[in-house]
């Protein structure tokens, strides 16, 4: 048994002692997000104990809808009483169960996926798929054997598709769903609806409130769906797809956007906030490569070039005003 095998039973038989505080969950999940071995471990783990609980309640007369029946539920304290003797066999046997049923679990092949503000990551996923995650989202990868489901919480993911024709490769973003075998294309969730855009290969796009008015991307091709099932057109837009992945080097492309659109992108990326003084320059159009981490550097830019006051400190930046 590995020492990564280890600590994710421990972690697991920790949770159902009900000896669990905020700091042990903060811990749990700054070990997950230190390596993608630890989230299969700790998967791994869930399902052994909820195969122990099963094995409990047939055996010692726990009620039924007390056992957590999925290892891929909340991470909540299960409410049964559990000895500190019981707590420290139970990490054994959960250990022990882990090395009997690695077989067989692998093929769920869960992760979870998380960046902070500013933070980029990109993730080698158990399929040799590659997932790039943008600043500030979040997304759950389940691989099985019959398809590949991603479900994209929050933000923005580009996705490089190892192909494999018997599991299709699937994005959802609330009702909206994009389907792909081996290409890359990226997802962004907005409030209202999600952009697709296909760097290569081909992608299929549908709503499932509409599910029989599929749309069919190509390379260079992009398409945003509402939620709401809402008639939707793509267009083939290379440079604008190549600019709106600019993210993935850590960088923001502008072509003719509005200097609100550009704000609200450094935003996206710095805890130092752009704020537009004089809401008339929102309307300003703007051309620029710039680094997402360099605020400060855009809006001294933003100064020459509408001839605009801006002032930085240490919490925003605001541009216009007196």
């Amino acid at each position: 048994m590995s020492a990564i095998d280890e600590q994710a039973a421990a972690y697991v038989a920790a949770r159902a002692a009900g000896r669990w505080d905020e700091a042990d969950q903060v811990a749990l999940e700054a070990w997950l997000a230190a390596d993608t071995r630890h989230q299969g471990a700790f998967f791994r783990a869930e399902a052994a104990w909820a195969m122990l609980d099963r094995a409990s309640v047939m055996g010692a007369g726990f009620a039924a809808d007390s056992v957590q029946t999925s290892p891929f539920q909340a991470l909540a304290p299960r409410p049964r009483t559990v000895t500190r003797r019981q707590w420290l066999a139970g990490g054994g046997l959960i250990a022990a169960s882990i090395a009997s049923t690695s077989l067989i679990l692998p093929a769920l092949n869960r992760q979870r996926l998380r960046t902070e503000v500013g933070e980029l990551r990109k993730v080698p996923l158990k399929d040799q798929s590659i997932a790039s995650v943008n600043t500030d989202s979040a997304l759950d990868v389940a691989l099985g054997t019959k398809r590949r489901d991603i479900r994209l919480i929050r933000g923005e993911a580009w996705f490089q598709v190892a192909k494999d024709k018997a599991r299709p490769f699937v994005v959802e973003a609330d009702t909206v769903r994009a389907r792909a075998v081996g290409t890359a294309f990226g997802v962004r969730r907005y409030p209202d609806g999600a952009e697709v855009m296909v760097s290569e290969g081909v992608v299929e796009v549908w709503n499932t409130q509409a599910p029989d008015t599929p749309i069919r991307l190509e390379a260079g091709g992009r398409v945003f769906m509402p939620y709401a099932a809402q008639p939707s057109r793509a267009e083939y837009a290379p440079e604008t797809v190549d600019r709106r992945l600019a993210w993935r080097e850590g960088q923001i492309a502008l072509d003719n956007d509005s200097l609100a659109h550009a704000a609200a992108e450094f935003n996206r990326y710095n805890s130092r906030k752009i704020v537009i003084a004089d809401p008339e320059l929102g309307d300003e159009k703007l051309v620029g490569w710039f680094r997402a981490d360099q605020p400060d550097t855009f809006a001294r830019s933003v100064h020459l070039a509408l001839d605009v006051t801006v002032r930085i400190d240490d919490t925003r930046i605001v541009i216009g005003g007196e």
